[in-house]
């Protein structure tokens, strides 16, 4: 799931009834049984690691100290610690991250799929038995900056839940769109403006729209976060849970919404409550917000069973994203699949735990920075929209 993300709230999206908590993510163990059983491990390509050539150094009182062992990536470089530099390791409910760890497993990396064996035999071991296979099994590295900076930046993001119909009216007016046609020959495709305007963009468009919801911001917001699920209102009056993942887009510049109200002096606090509460005060200029950012997203319709819906979407490993202990990284600082230890602390949570490096996006770029999967629904989104602190991370990698 390749896109932009920005914290994002949605004070009026319906809350899923089987969200999973994202501060506490329990799954039922018929659903642990049936990820233990059948999974095969396929390769996928690694981002290399490699012993740094050069004479590595952090800064020190006087001058370049040389760290032996450091790993190196393009845009990072990893320090080797002792495990108890990692806060809060003994307290952590391991088995909650396992179920990450599990589909990750699903397309291991070279490096880690000798442990996905290991993996799946201790779903069912205890937090103890756990944690002593990680410190023998792996190696913790202190993630750092080319320039040994460790201090980064932690947001959120999460999957908009919506109501939604097949066929325009009764208040659904705003369309989701599968890919065009001619979207491969014609990059970049119309603006978002353009597409909503031009009778050329919309006769490409025709017969292309997924399903309709209420609320254009709202669909701005399913745009940025790149996938969401949709509660549908079929022709013969059932309704359907489904949800849609990204499938391209037109290939404009992203271009933040809240920047432009800032730019223009129309708010001080350009969070999404805040842009909100503009919305609500100013219905008559929506559009001008709205077009002030020219990308648009296309999606696909995936089903969703008892099993989908206890995960997010495929992330760009490749594997479906579990709620608080998935990550979206820099894969030139972090490559996919590889278990991270995850450390911030801030006004809207205290997080120290085992998370996945399952996904990325192109705002989240840097050596320390990652974005945290918070889940779907409204208490998800609020914390995606509040969620702005600092951050330090260490990877864990095979001895």
């Amino acid at each position: 799931m390749v896109h932009q993300r920005i914290p994002t709230k949605i004070s009026s999206a319906t809350s899923a009834s089987s969200k999973i908590s994202t501060m506490n993510v329990r799954l039922p163990r018929l659903v642990w049984m049936a990820l233990i059983v059948g999974m095969l491990a396929a390769c996928s390509t690694p981002v290399p690691m490699a012993p740094s050539t050069a004479p590595t150094a952090r800064p020190g009182p006087a001058g370049p100290v040389a760290v032996p062992g450091t790993l190196s990536q393009s845009k990072s470089r990893w320090v080797p610690v002792a495990w108890n530099e990692l806060p809060g390791f003994e307290g952590d409910a391991l088995h909650e991250a396992w179920n990450a760890w599990l589909r990750s497993c699903e397309r291991p990396a070279p490096a880690f799929a000798p442990l996905c064996g290991d993996v799946r035999r201790l779903t069912i071991a205890s937090p103890e038995e756990q944690r002593e296979w990680m410190m023998q099994r792996l190696q913790p590295y202190r993630i750092e900056s080319l320039d040994g900076g460790a201090d980064g930046l932690l947001t959120g993001y999460f999957e908009p839940y919506l109501d939604a119909a097949r066929q325009p009216g009764n208040g659904f007016v705003v369309p989701l769109y599968a890919p065009p046609a001619d979207l491969a020959a014609r990059r970049p495709w119309y603006t978002r403006q353009q597409i909503e305007t031009l009778p050329q963009a919309q006769a490409a468009l025709a017969g292309r729209a997924i399903a309709w919801v209420r609320d254009p911001v709202q669909a701005m917001v399913l745009h940025i976060q790149g996938s969401g699920r949709l509660r549908v209102q079929e022709a013969d009056g059932s309704q359907r849970l489904v949800r849609l993942a990204f499938a391209g887009t037109n290939d404009q510049p992203y271009r933040s919404v809240g920047k432009w109200l800032l730019d223009q002096g129309l708010v001080r606090d350009a969070t999404w409550p805040g842009i909100s509460a503009w919305v609500a005060q100013n219905p008559q200029r929506v559009n001008e917000m709205l077009w002030s950012n020219p990308r648009y997203v296309f999606f696909r319709e995936e089903p969703l069973d008892a099993l989908d819906a206890a995960f997010g979407p495929k992330g760009a490993q490749g594997v479906p994203l579990t709620p608080g202990r998935s990550i979206a990284v820099d894969r030139q600082s972090i490559p996919y699949g590889t278990p991270v230890w995850l450390a911030s602390s801030g006004p809207t949570a205290q997080l120290s735990r085992l998370v996945l490096a399952q996904d990325t996006g192109s705002a989240i770029l840097g050596a320390v920075r990652a974005d945290y999967f918070t889940g779907w629904g409204q208490e998800a989104g609020d914390m995606a929209g509040r969620l702005k602190q600092n951050l330090r991370l260490w990877a864990l990698w095979p001895r």
